[in-house]
């Protein structure tokens, strides 16, 4: 008779990003080359505008080469998130529920955020507006998260314990994002000049009350 001894299958806890990492990668190298002439340009978005003035079309919002980085995005956002917060002992960075909930509180956020938008626009007649400033925003915070990506896979792996090297990061991003958010607005100045009012109602609404409230919800939690 044959004995059959079960061992028990020990699974390095920070398998599931290991994988994460793997697809993301993945993901950006299809693009690279199913959309090469497109990526290259996405690519040197942080020294070039020209990806913006070709790709400016409301139709590539829903384009396969926007939604797949878009995902990259999400994935690597949450990984700074879920960093950020393990650093200050909030969370463990191998705790992959958490990242789950990260990364969920994050999608919902910014879907939301965006049918709310055209909600709004819809109501004052600036669909096109909204849809090609909604492009370019995702364009450029697209890229920073493409960036972002090899930073993530360092901070993961390694453990670097300094608080001033997290908060610096968090301040380059947002001066990268205000700056993002700058250039969108040059873009589409003499619109937003002729739209003044609904501009800044849709400001204050979208883009200052939601940042608002979760940064009460954290401080508060």
């Amino acid at each position: 008779m044959i004995n059959v001894n079960f061992q028990e299958r020990i699974l390095n806890s920070g398998d599931w990003a290991t994988v994460l990492f793997i697809i993301s990668f993945i993901i950006i190298a299809i693009n690279r080359n199913v959309f090469n002439p497109r990526f290259v340009e996405f690519s040197r978005l942080a020294v070039s505008n020209k990806y913006t003035k070709i790709y400016k079309d409301s139709s590539n919002m829903l384009s396969g080469f926007t939604i797949s980085l878009f995902l990259v995005q999400l994935i690597s956002f949450s990984f700074f998130i879920l960093l950020t917060l393990s650093h200050f002992n909030i969370f463990k960075k191998t705790d992959g529920i958490a990242y789950i909930q990260v990364f969920t509180f994050l999608g919902v956020f910014i879907l939301s955020k965006y049918l709310i938008e055209k909600i709004i626009a819809t109501t004052f007649n600036m669909e096109e507006f909204n849809e090609q400033f909604n492009l370019l925003k995702v364009s450029y915070r697209t890229y920073l998260g493409f960036v972002l990506l090899p930073v993530n896979l360092v901070l993961f792996y390694n453990d670097l314990n300094y608080t001033w090297f997290y908060i610096g990061l968090i301040f380059i991003l947002l001066i990268l994002n205000g700056l993002a958010y700058f250039f969108t607005l040059k873009t589409y100045q003499n619109y937003v000049a002729r739209k003044m009012f609904y501009f800044i109602l849709y400001l204050c609404t979208l883009e200052i009350a939601p940042y608002y409230f979760i940064y009460y919800w954290i401080t508060k939690k």
